[in-house]
């Protein structure tokens, strides 16, 4: 199988060996195995320990529900069989506090707003992170870097510091992109450097980030991560930094902020 897993679904397989789904092959390549072997996904998923949800078919979510108030009044996740689904199962049964978290801001702010509002900061923010958030632990040069988008400075000159990095992609829907990886593909990485911890302590450590008043500011930060050192073999000639589309430098108020003259970019 050379480290591939391909979903029941026929769509593109899963390279366990890639360096973004290190954290989650366990689990994934268990799930997918029963998955595979004609289990349904939510099925396949309910066999894993850890999850403070249960995973159900989607017709079991409720008519004119809110698909997160649903699994927060609940505790059942409706789970369609595709890829997207099977890695917010991961994500659930690997970051449970985390997930649980964000669930419960989604429904106090679906609760909160008026019927046909519009969603609000907090909510854009939840969805945002939990589809293609991600968490870095790096040394201080190569944080403030990346908040400074000094993309040649962060993976060029600052390039050995990498071995001390670890980058956790968290979002479902970046790690379903990036089982047919692409240049462009970007992670909105919040900006707390995360400590080095993992499993549990760093599951509740991410939980006691994701404060509503915090999100509504939207404190997050866009990374390139194929340009991340060892993620692509493609970034050790350096010219794969060049693409301006990609690697897009910082706003011009943004920069005029380090003076105090203008605000931060969105």
């Amino acid at each position: 199988m050379d480290g591939r897993a391909g979903p029941v679904t026929g769509q593109v397989a899963i390279d366990w060996g890639a360096p973004w789904y290190q954290p989650w092959r366990d689990s994934g390549e268990r799930v997918a195995g029963r998955w595979q072997a004609g289990l349904s996904l939510p099925e396949a998923l309910n066999r894993e320990a850890g999850a403070p949800v249960r995973f159900v078919a989607q017709q079991e979510l409720v008519p004119g529900e809110p698909y997160e108030r649903h699994i927060f009044r609940s505790g059942d996740c409706p789970t369609r069989d595709n890829l997207h689904d099977f890695f917010n199962g991961l994500c659930w049964l690997l970051l449970p506090e985390a997930k649980k978290q964000l669930n419960l801001l989604q429904a106090a702010q679906i609760d909160s707003a008026d019927p046909g509002a519009a969603r609000g900061p907090v909510r854009d923010a939840i969805t945002v992170f939990d589809e293609n958030g991600a968490l870095l632990h790096a040394p201080a040069p190569l944080w403030e870097a990346l908040l400074a988008r000094e993309w040649h400075r962060l993976f060029v000159d600052l390039r050995p510091l990498w071995a001390q990095a670890r980058l956790l992609v968290f979002g479902h829907a970046l790690l379903e992109k990036l089982a047919s990886p692409r240049k462009a593909l970007t992670a909105h990485v919040l900006c707390s450097p995360a400590p080095d911890l993992t499993g549990n302590e760093l599951d509740r450590w991410l939980a006691g980030q994701l404060a509503a008043e915090r999100l509504a500011a939207k404190p997050f930060t866009p990374l390139p991560v194929l340009g991340v050192p060892g993620w692509w073999p493609q970034n050790q000639n350096f010219s794969f930094y060049d693409d301006s589309f990609v690697f897009r430098p910082a706003a011009r108020r943004q920069i005029q902020n380090n003076s105090g003259a203008a605000d931060p970019a969105p």
